[in-house]
């Protein structure tokens, strides 16, 4: 009953925007992915750290989350800045439901368990969009929604995964780093974050919360465990 991690699939198997452009680690990406997430079990579970297709809609989306279904285990979702398929959790959920796919489920406004941990996990909010003046309403709003993913989890141990970055080499988003560590967060994974910037990305323990990147081409492919 394993738990593991990873963000950015990057999926396009209906849409042509394959990754595979921009070579290096992404050639052959989706081949890598596949041999990557053979290790799940039906027992496991497997966060998905935002950014998981380029679909524009659900429906554009279908071939990539039929890809995802195909194997083994949970699979929680979490919204990624190019998630644009992203809809309702009704509308999500009824999606998933039409299609036979009870395995997904969605890390938004709630935590999930994982024996006695629970998940707790939101986007997040990232300086780079900050394009023409801070947007207050989305940041306050992603600081709401992680709030309320914390405050889900009770006085379990917690576990919390974002797509953005809250700490990156020059840069420190304090108000999400604040709520981490007044909620007791032992561990934070995150994506985003890709080729040349894989230097800059903090990994370790900051004011007693854990981090670590997640982002597939970082991870190789291969998701990251956990926990077993």
């Amino acid at each position: 009953m394993a738990l593991y991690a990873m963000g950015d699939t990057h999926l396009s198997l209906s849409v042509s925007k394959p990754m595979d452009v921009f070579g290096g680690a992404w050639e052959g990406y989706v081949d890598k992915l596949r041999r990557g997430l053979s290790v799940l079990r039906e027992e496991d579970t497997l966060v998905l750290c935002g950014d998981v297709s380029w679909g524009m809609s659900l429906e554009q989306a279908r071939a990539d989350f039929a890809f995802l279904d195909s194997f083994p285990g949970r699979k929680l979702l979490l919204k990624g800045n190019h998630d644009y398929w992203w809809n309702t959790a009704a509308k999500m959920t009824a999606f998933f439901r039409d299609n036979g796919w009870d395995r997904f489920a969605l890390l938004h406004n709630n935590c999930a368990l994982w024996r006695e941990i629970a998940l707790c996990g939101t986007r997040g909010w990232f300086y780079e969009e900050d394009q023409g003046g801070h947007n207050e309403k989305v940041f306050r709003r992603e600081l709401i929604r992680l709030e309320t993913s914390l405050k889900a989890a009770g006085e379990r141990r917690k576990f919390c995964f974002l797509h953005y970055p809250p700490c990156y080499e020059g840069y420190r988003c304090p108000e999400i780093m604040e709520l981490l560590e007044r909620y007791g967060v032992e561990r934070c994974f995150y994506g985003h974050l890709h080729g040349p910037s894989h230097r800059l990305a903090v990994q370790g323990t900051v004011g007693g919360v854990t981090y670590s990147m997640v982002s597939a081409d970082y991870l190789g492919f291969q998701p990251e465990k956990i926990c077993d």
